[in-house]
């Protein structure tokens, strides 16, 4: 099934330096009561970085739990070992992903070659629908046309996550995979853009603190509704600038506790925003009439 539409990646909230179930039970049903068309914990957004391997999965289970097969969720299980990658793609699968979200391997700078094998590997030890996710600003590779294409004909890789920043990249992409293979963007500044250039879908940090705007967005889209998608497209532009004035997701952490009233912290290496990245937050928030 192809997807479409706006997919939360889900901030993680902490109490007292734990995994705050409570909240995260909370927030996931709003999110999908708000009309998301699907989530995704364990994401970057959502501090996967820095939590344990007992954490990771405990919060894509609790997830999986809440959602209860109402909206896909997909799991993020990449890491930059292969091995690891396995263990928590195995992991997700046990629990119930309906799909799995697997970063380019990084920091290790892995050829084309080495991109291809890694995810062949996870493709045939796990068998579970799968996203790619190329994002060179954190990982310091990028997947070429070529080995995306190579990928798509993979029975179980289903999809892509491209953040690359490039919007040609839909297009490039679209020319060398099958009909069925889900388009993705991780870049909510650019999504509007995105869609026009034959994108499917948005994997949304936004949608933390605006689901039902993001959900309206594609739909009007989808629709070609494009007066609505104008307006929606306008007033989310400026949400979509904060969510970045600092390091994802340290933005959207703040301005999601305005709105659910959980904890606001993040882990170590990363740290709160500034005050002046908090108003700069809160102006946006307000324009866009969400607090």
């Amino acid at each position: 099934m192809k997807l479409r539409g706006t997919y939360t990646a889900l901030v993680t909230p902490f109490k007292n330096g734990k995994v705050d179930e409570e909240a995260y039970a909370k927030f996931i049903e709003w999110q999908i009561k708000e009309g998301v068309s699907g989530v995704v914990p364990c994401g970057t957004t959502g501090e996967s970085a820095t939590l344990s391997f007992e954490e990771h999965e405990k919060v894509i289970k609790l997830c999986i739990e809440v959602v209860n097969k109402r909206v896909p969720v997909i799991a993020g299980t990449g890491a930059n070992s292969t091995e690891e990658a396995i263990k928590l793609s195995l992991d997700a699968k046990k629990a119930g992903a309906d799909y799995l979200l697997l970063v380019a391997p990084y920091y290790n700078k892995p050829s084309q070659e080495g991109i291809f094998q890694h995810y062949k590997a996870i493709a045939s030890a796990v068998d579970v629908p799968q996203i790619l996710y190329n994002v060179p600003g954190r990982t310091a590779v990028d997947m070429s046309i070529e080995t995306i294409g190579r990928l798509s004909k993979i029975d179980n890789i289903v999809g892509i996550k491209d953040a690359h920043g490039d919007l040609t990249r839909a297009i490039k992409i679209r020319r060398v995979v099958p009909d069925t293979f889900s388009v993705m963007s991780g870049e909510d500044g650019t999504i509007a853009a995105f869609l026009a250039h034959g994108g499917d879908a948005c994997i949304s940090v936004t949608s933390n603190i605006a689901p039902s705007l993001c959900a309206q967005l594609h739909k009007a889209w989808w629709a070609r509704d494009l007066d609505t998608f104008a307006k929606i497209r306008d007033t989310l532009a400026p949400v979509h600038e904060a969510m970045f004035c600092e390091t994802n997701p340290c933005p959207v952490k703040y301005a999601a506790s305005l709105i659910c009233g959980f904890e606001s912290s993040v882990r170590l290496p990363l740290w709160e925003i500034t005050d002046a990245s908090k108003e700069k937050v809160k102006e946006a928030m307000k324009q866009a009439g969400l607090i």
